[in-house]
């Protein structure tokens, strides 16, 4: 029996172990999954054990299974970047071997002047690299009082826009992403705009679930549009769409968090649909990764952990479940940007083999290839498919 459809689930942000190369990003010593166990002593993720993510060469404080259900591995990445942006593309088929700008000492004056012009804002705040929590608490009461948006960076290729949803309403605040997006183009075409709204009052502002990501489009040679084209299914779950702005989506869902990311992802495959369902599980970055939390870090594995067996359990016969992530954040390190990870792989399904270690892909995009070959679709323009090793 052939596969016919691909639930391709991303961990966001959750490495195994920084790269050859980390050194070059600040990121030697990384290790997103491993050292969060290691610091809270170990993980409750005892699901996932059984597909073998223990087991995956270089990885430590998880326990090992004798018999693993799934097939397990790493790859590397061999885009120029650690971002969300980059490492999803990678994983698609798309290679980027020149990195996205990005702003260590804010944004250039004709930058800012532009979008101050083209947006008619009564100018801007801050304008510097900042952890997002950080920047409104320090200025969402001046913004309230001026009208001015946050305007910000980190040590990614972004250009985020805080604002407080009284002031600027949030569909406002997505006319001026949206607006930012078209102006930031050649030598400054970042790979992410993103609205930032929140609520509250000084003290306690709190950021909402109305982000949005506006990204650069992709390039259409990708294991997604290769599904479209062939008049499959690709459902994006969570910021799959912003992260691809559109291209090669045929459905979109925007989810508030992990858990209502994981309920739409198991109704969706309950739906008779055909293709990829691919679904992004944002808070493990945005929440913990970030903000350094291991111990939130480690909870929020064990959560989609204990929700492994409902998804497990929804697979039709001609399905394949792959579980991977786009990069690391390791919330035990100083910094609290992303880090540059080899990420895991696990694949199961019924047809697919147990026990099977697929050893180090040298590129994310062996997903990119392998779902190529597992749904008949022609072959993208890098990684090595799988199939062989895993097909029963």
């Amino acid at each position: 029996m052939s596969i016919n459809r691909i639930v391709w689930i991303v961990l966001d942000s959750v490495g195994i172990g920084e790269l050859p190369d980390a050194d070059r990003f600040g990121d030697v010593g990384s290790n997103t999954l491993c050292n969060t166990a290691k610091a809270v002593g170990g993980l409750n993720v005892p699901n996932m054990v059984k597909l073998g993510l223990g087991n995956i060469d270089g990885v430590t404080d998880v326990d090992k299974c004798d018999e693993p259900i799934g097939c397990y591995g790493r790859l590397a990445e061999i885009s120029d970047g650690k971002d969300t942006t980059i490492g999803h593309w990678e994983m698609a088929g798309i290679h980027t071997p020149k990195p996205f700008p990005v702003y260590p000492d804010g944004f250039p004056k004709d930058v800012i002047d532009t979008f101050i012009d083209k947006t008619g804002v009564p100018g801007v705040l801050a304008n510097c690299p900042a952890s997002g929590t950080q920047i409104i608490a320090e200025l969402g009461e001046e913004h309230i009082r001026t009208g001015k948006p946050i305007v910000y960076t980190s040590a990614d290729s972004v250009f985020q826009i805080a604002a407080h949803e009284d002031i600027i309403p949030v569909e406002k605040l997505y006319e001026l992403c949206e607006t930012a997006r078209e102006m930031l183009n050649g030598e400054h075409a970042v790979a992410r705009v993103i609205a930032r709204p929140f609520v509250g009052q000084k003290g306690d502002f709190v950021r909402t679930s109305n982000r949005r990501d506006f990204s650069l489009k992709p390039t259409t040679d990708n294991i997604l549009n290769r599904c479209v084209d062939a008049g499959l299914d690709v459902i994006g779950v969570g910021k799959i769409e912003d992260i691809f702005a559109g291209v090669g989506i045929t459905e979109a869902v925007h989810t508030k968090d992990n858990q209502d990311g994981i309920d739409v992802t198991i109704d969706y495959m309950k739906k008779d649909n055909k293709g990829i369902i691919f679904t992004n599980l944002v808070e493990f970055d945005s929440v913990w990764g970030h903000r350094n939390n291991y111990e939130g870090y480690a909870k929020g594995l064990a959560e989609f952990d204990e929700r492994l067996p409902e998804i497990m359990d929804a697979l039709r016969d001609d399905d394949c479940l792959i579980i991977t992530a786009d990069h690391g954040c390791d919330p035990t390190t100083p910094s609290t940007d992303h880090s540059r990870e080899y990420v895991p792989l696990l694949i199961y399904g019924k047809h697919i083999k147990e026990g099977v270690n697929l050893g180090t892909g040298k590129t994310y995009a062996d997903i990119a290839q392998t779902i190529a070959e597992l749904l008949g679709l022609p072959k993208t323009a890098i990684g090595t498919s799988k199939v062989s090793d895993i097909m029963k």
